[in-house]
């Protein structure tokens, strides 16, 4: 059942014990909204914890309490409310989604949301659920802190690409103000973010090194290679955009295999074409310029399928 932000406020200040997760494969939106979510929470003295079912990526190394966020247990958990953030689908959540017992509410901003939980806050205007968490401190009137503020200006910068993307508007900006008046500090937190280890380095260029461009010049794929190993990709956040910002290329696509199980992981970034409803077309989802999935078969099985659905969908798009 879809309620308001106010409602969902309320749910969440009667609860005594809260758990909240966000979903797998995590960016700074899913990261900052949850932490800033879970600062407040302690703050009225609510039993909280924070679950994810996959690796910390380093770069939000630097965001308060995320030492905090554990891996959800073996066994389920009774809970008052169990909150997903930023997750349009309960298998995005991994295990977390079978990992407790009690009512659910969803908070989230995609437009491929499924409506899967008990209460569903969906508002598809905003540029990340970052701004939704802090409509909702706002309404309960907590007195926002520069911690939280550093975590919701994350969320937000993150996923508008500080500011460059096309889910960029008025309402965005005007949110980053007031974090910025609580305290939020932009200079330090892009700071934090564009320092990276060598490793990464050395991955971006094995990976730039895979670039093809197809569909005369349309479509740009990279993946990630074999050869890296596993903590060198650890975080792979914002190599998609060397493709896409390539003159000419509409959409860009990448690859990332699974060594556990036979699965790729496909990002897509577009700059006109709606990838959104291409990649809930293939079991995932996402926003209308970026969005992803994960497919089931081998890596060039993959890759070729994906290509000739872009290039189909281009085509019918008159891109």
């Amino acid at each position: 059942m879809r309620v308001t932000s106010g409602d969902a406020l309320i749910e969440l200040l009667r609860a005594r014990t809260v758990v909240l997760t966000t979903h797998i494969n995590p960016d700074g939106d899913a990261l900052g909204s949850m932490i800033a979510l879970y600062l407040f929470l302690q703050s009225r003295s609510i039993q909280v914890q924070m679950w994810l079912d996959d690796n910390l990526p380093r770069m939000y190394s630097f965001l308060p309490e995320i030492e905090k966020i554990v891996r959800p247990p073996a066994s389920t958990l009774q809970v008052d409310l169990f909150v997903v953030l930023d997750a349009g689908d309960a298998s995005r959540t991994g295990i977390s989604a079978t990992s407790y017992r009690g009512r659910s509410l969803n908070i989230d901003h995609h437009l491929s949301n499924r409506d899967f939980a008990d209460l569903t806050v969906v508002d598809e205007t905003v540029a990340a659920t970052g701004v939704i968490i802090l409509r909702m401190l706002e309404e309960a009137d907590c007195g926002i802190s520069k911690q939280i503020a550093n975590c919701l200006y994350t969320a937000i910068a993150t996923d508008c690409g500080f500011f460059r993307y096309a889910n960029t508007d008025t309402q965005t900006f005007y949110a980053a103000a007031r974090l910025v008046s609580y305290g939020a500090e932009p200079n330090w937190i892009s700071e934090q973010l564009q320092v990276m280890p060598l490793s990464k380095i050395t991955a971006l260029s094995k990976v730039l090194d895979t670039l093809e461009v197809s569909g005369c010049g349309r479509v740009a794929l990279i993946e990630v290679p074999p050869e890296v190993n596993s903590s060198d990709v650890e975080d792979t956040e914002g190599f998609i955009d060397y493709p896409r910002n390539i003159f000419g290329v509409e959409v860009a696509i990448m690859f990332k295999p699974s060594k556990e199980k036979q699965t790729v992981k496909v990002s897509f970034r577009s700059k006109r074409l709606n990838v959104s409803d291409f990649a809930r077309s293939l079991g995932g989802g996402g926003h209308a310029r970026a969005a992803g999935c994960t497919l089931k078969g081998t890596l060039p099985e993959v890759k070729s399928m994906v290509l000739i659905r872009v290039l189909s969908a281009l085509r019918e798009a008159g891109l």
